[in-house]
């Protein structure tokens, strides 16, 4: 598949354009490709599905706030789109300014209002006077800040956004949590699957057939008695009636081990929809743990003896 220009969640210069050009870098695509930022991910996703780009980069998680609904929801509703990688970026903010601006002169900041969550003891300690001033996103209030297109005499921002426009770094890696990630990943039209590597992710979406004691329960079985562990499970209702719900899952594991591909019919059985979004790498390399009763030789083993054993 040939991949060459690619959709992003905009405005440039965010956490989100980090994540595409670490993934270029990585398949060494960066030369050759043209991006776009987009005004939401339905936007970015859309942009594939038309045909406009060939791949569009969206978050889907973050390790403080959990799932990103838009992208979750809007990957479930078209249905038509396939996860082929997944690209973790650390969530470092820096404090910029204008060169020449000395920290004394910082009487305000803009940042957007996420940005100004994670950074709100670092703020308190260190300019407790400085007002803050919300923007649309952290990238464009180091845009504007650059273009005095706005009020503030700082910016928290993305060190791409500091380094995009021209800003010089005063401060660096002032987020209150320093372990903060977020997750992105890579979207196509859907083509032949990434080979499994041992360390793999797939990521489903499963409707439950009705809201009763126990359908969950059901579902998760299919998993659980194969030794397929979930990294990430969130409930988004499905739009048709209060108690219904669809899941969505990120499982260890490729479909093309026996394992998965039978969890998933089992799921097919017991869901009113499944949605497979595709099974990639997982960004860490991390080889996914397989019980000896579960590997693809136990399955092949245990399906020669059923074969053996109707023979006669």
């Amino acid at each position: 598949m040939s991949l060459n220009r690619f959709a992003y969640l905009g405005p440039e210069a965010t956490f989100t354009e980090a994540a595409l050009l670490s993934f270029l870098d990585s398949r060494n695509l960066r030369a050759d490709a043209s991006t776009h930022p987009m005004r939401n991910a339905p936007s970015a996703l859309d942009s594939v599905l038309e045909g406009d780009c060939d791949a569009a980069v969206v978050p889907i998680e973050n390790s403080l706030e959990g799932g990103v609904p838009a992208t979750i929801d809007a990957l479930t509703e078209n249905g038509r789109l396939q996860i082929i990688a997944e690209v973790v970026v650390p969530v470092r903010f820096v404090l910029a300014v204008k060169p020449g601006t000395t920290k004394e002169e910082i009487s305000s900041f803009g940042s957007h209002p996420h940005g100004e969550a994670q950074v709100r003891a670092f703020m308190n300690e260190h300019f407790p006077e400085a007002v803050y001033l919300p923007t649309s996103s952290t990238a464009a209030a180091a845009r504007d800040l650059a273009n005095d297109a706005g009020d503030h005499m700082a910016a928290v921002c993305p060190a791409l956004a500091a380094q995009r426009y021209g800003l010089e770094v005063v401060a660096e890696d002032i987020g209150d949590r320093k372990d903060a990630v977020t997750r992105f990943v890579v979207v196509t039209r859907p083509g032949p699957l990434p080979a499994p590597t041992g360390a793999d992710k797939t990521t489903i979406v499963a409707a439950l057939r009705s809201d009763r004691a126990g359908s969950l329960l059901e579902l998760l079985e299919q998993f659980s008695s194969r030794g397929i562990n979930m990294s990430r499970i969130e409930s988004r209702p499905t739009g048709d009636g209060l108690g219904l719900y669809q899941f969505s899952i990120d499982l260890l594991g490729h479909i093309y081990e026996a394992r998965m591909a039978e969890a998933l019919q089992g799921v097919h059985r017991a869901a009113l929809t499944l949605h497979f979004l595709g099974s990639y790498p997982s960004s860490d390399g991390a080889v996914v743990p397989i019980d000896p009763t579960t590997t693809d030789e136990s399955f092949a083993a245990a399906a020669d003896w059923l074969e053996r054993t109707l023979e006669g």
